[in-house]
């Protein structure tokens, strides 16, 4: 299949660099629900050959969402995973990632629960891409479109919310024109984190101004520097029945259990980001943007979780995790128009400085990171992490163990070519390669672990340190080819590649021998038809095959090849239905297999969808309903413990008395149902949230 696509687009290339045209003409920025921003130049979804969702600010207000999950949820094609409780993690397509998140089309792979306070669009793009956005974005990637000052324009905005968990926030959007050609914006807020398991907490804190700089008529200079200061306590979930003659399922009558408390279980998060960006229209044909990001993340998490559970003794585990992360990214592009299509040329550095290490737990009784606990349904909440199964008493402690230290220098130069390109009156293709040198350095610090004594297990730097190294030079081709029987109306084949190397996504190690294989690549091949109607509804129909190919010891001495083959197809319908009603609806298929054995890969429903139905009563109430529906789908190994299916309701009714001020009542789990989203592994699974009211008041200004 690729051969094909690759001869197809060799011989269509030929044909349209003879007949090429030399006019040009650009286009200015645009920042609308049905353009995707973060490609390069920006498009309409409906001439992007691939499935892409877009959330806008709007969207999010509507619809109650306070973090990525939520927005998740309401995506066909994705599905949340737990992220251990401190860090968003999404299935793309049967594909887990925690890295393949992006601001402003600049990666933002530091393992966190990102805020939607400043974000103008969110957009989630699915398929491997690496053509646009360099290595991962394996099964698909999230991109945040950050809101920026204005020029011309004086606004503000206040919206503040409460649910009925006890959480409560506030956020403050304000743009004031400071000259004709200077403008200053500011977006603050503040959350008050609750939910319906016992011993949560949380707060957030994130502040953002930008300023814009007219220069001249063709030159705008953007700077925005963000500070984000998050805290919350850490929920890995319940144990699975997955003894033998158990259910295979979480254990309903443990679902109000939470393992561990409030010293022993958190995250906190502190980040300052700084970003500058040039847009310099040099001619009426063609634009230059250079963007210049450097950030740097303090992230700790600590926490107590289940690894094993039997006859009412759970076996507890648990560690402390540090990281910090400096990162610098330059990416220049030019950009040029023509009569006949799009080209844009690129290049990209990135740098960075990843320091990390990780303390097992040790407790006093084990003198390792285990130790057991009686855990029943009339075993007295909350636990008592004191006294052990065996009724002795017991501490654990988290600075002692050291199990893990390393020190990371990542330097990523990126070259791209890409083309949009109308080959006649209904006739467009996408054409374009990447090419990446990637190299990275891991510093492996030696640990010693005593064997017996007083400090049994307890492990400590020893000075025997490894340095592996690696240099990667990848290119990455894409391929689209659209077909437009009428203006509004496309028809699409597409193919393109991602590739992940050897060090993960977080950098920490390249594994035993890991460093001796090619990264692990992902091809995606697509076929779609979208179409808008005259009404406001857009329809998009799409079918994907992805493939994953990945090097591996074979335990003989030898590789082997081990694959991840994926298919499924997607529906949605967003939009107008008329003046009074709207509708956003998706449904996903998603068949992913592991090729090796055959079994299913973890984590994947092989059926999702999702409703949101509005109904504009009057010019002063609405009213939507939302429902959602998640299949069963595998923890870990293809033979249990399950995520038993689900559907979930939920309503939201908003009130504008005036053009300015507007109460919203978002009500989720209408319907109270127990149910299970996603998980981590065994004994590690998530209580979907009880019914929850939040009422919210917005005022613009």
């Amino acid at each position: 299949m690729k051969k094909i696509i690759y001869m197809i687009a060799l011989v269509i290339t030929s044909f349209v660099i003879i007949a090429q045209d030399e006019e040009l003409e650009v286009k200015g920025k645009v920042l609308f629900k049905d353009q995707v921003n973060s490609l390069k130049p920006p498009m309409p979804v409906l001439d992007v050959p691939q499935s892409v969702s877009v959330i806008t600010d709007e969207d999010i207000r509507n619809q109650g969402f306070r973090q990525i999950g939520d927005l998740i949820r309401y995506t066909p094609g994705v599905n949340t995973s737990q992220g251990e409780g401190h860090r968003d993690a999404v299935v793309f397509r049967g594909v887990r990632s925690t890295a393949d998140f992006y601001q402003d089309g600049v990666r933002d792979d530091v393992q966190y629960y990102r805020s939607l306070y400043n974000v103008e669009q969110v957009e989630i793009i699915k398929g491997a891409n690496a053509l646009l956005f360099g290595r991962g974005g394996t099964g698909g990637l999230i991109n945040r479109v950050s809101k920026t000052a204005e020029i011309g324009e004086t606004f503000g905005r206040l919206d503040t919310g409460a649910d009925s968990f006890g959480g409560a926030d506030v956020a403050l959007d304000g743009n004031i024109e400071v000259s004709d050609t200077i403008s200053f914006r500011l977006n603050f807020h503040a959350d008050s984190l609750a939910n319906h398991r016992d011993m949560f907490h949380g707060d957030r804190v994130g502040v953002n101004p930008t300023m814009r700089f007219q220069v001249n008529p063709e030159t705008t200079i953007d700077l925005s520097y963000e500070y984000a200061d998050h805290e919350r306590f850490i929920d890995r979930g319940i144990p699975t029945d997955d003894v033998t003659g158990g259910t295979n399922f979480p254990i309903d009558s443990l679902n109000g259990f939470v393992i561990g408390t409030l010293d022993l279980n958190s995250t906190t998060l502190e980040a300052n980001i700084l970003k500058g960006n040039l847009v310099h229209n040099y001619s009426d044909s063609g634009k230059v943007n250079l963007s210049v990001v450097a950030n740097d993340f303090n992230k700790m998490y600590k926490n107590l979780y289940a690894s094993d559970y039997a006859a009412g003794v759970v076996t507890l585990d648990g560690y402390l995790d540090m990281t910090l992360r400096e990162t610098l990214a330059i990416a220049l592009s030019n950009v040029n128009e023509f009569e006949r299509g799009t080209l844009a040329v690129g290049l990209e550095i990135l740098e960075t400085e990843n320091s990390n290490y990780r303390y097992n737990t040790f407790w006093s009784t084990t003198k390792d990171d285990n130790e057991t606990f009686a855990l029943t349904g009339s075993t007295p909440k909350p636990l008592n992490f004191n006294v052990n199964s065996a009724g002795n008493v017991t501490y654990v402690d988290y600075t002692s163990d050291l199990n893990n230290k390393s020190d990371t220098d990542i330097e990523v130069t990126s070259f791209y070519l890409t083309g949009n390109i109308d080959l006649a009156d209904q006739w467009k293709m996408v054409l374009g390669a990447r090419y990446d040198d990637v190299s990275i350095s891991v510093k492996q610090y030696g640990i010693t672990t005593p064997t017996s004594g007083a400090n049994e297990g307890m492990g400590a730097v020893n000075g025997n340190d490894v340095t592996k190294s690696r240099d990667d030079s990848t290119i990455s081709p894409r391929f689209g080819i659209i077909y437009k029987p009428q203006e509004n109306m496309s028809l699409y084949l597409s193919y393109s590649e991602s590739f992940i190397p050897r060090s993960g996504e977080q950098y920490k190690t390249f594994g035993t021998s890991g460093e001796r294989f090619d990264p692990d690549v992902f091809e995606n091949t697509e076929v779609g038809f979208k179409y808008d109607t005259d009404s406001g509804l857009s329809l998009a129909v799409s079918y994907f095959d992805m493939e994953q190919t990945k090097a591996a010891e074979d335990g003989t001495g030898g590789t082997e090849t081990r694959a991840l083959a994926i298919d499924g197809f997607e529906i949605t319908l967003n939009g107008d239905i008329d003046e009074r009603n709207a509708i956003r609806f998706g449904l996903a298929s998603v068949d992913a297999v592991r090729n090796t054995t055959g079994d299913k890969a973890k984590e994947v429903p092989e059926l999702t969808y999702s409703l949101w139905y509005t109904h504009q009563a009057n010019d002063m109430f609405s009213i939507s309903l939302g429902a959602t529906y998640q299949d069963e789908s595998v923890i870990n190994a293809a033979s249990g413990p399950f995520l038993p299916d689900y559907t979930r309701f939920d309503m939201s009714m908003s009130i504008t008395p005036n053009e300015n001020d507007a109460v919203r009542i978002n009500i989720e789990n209408l319907g109270d149902e127990t149910y299970y989203p996603h998980s981590h592994s065994n004994h590690q699974v998530s209580v979907g949230e009880s019914q929850n009211v939040r009422i919210s008041y917005s005022r613009s200004f």
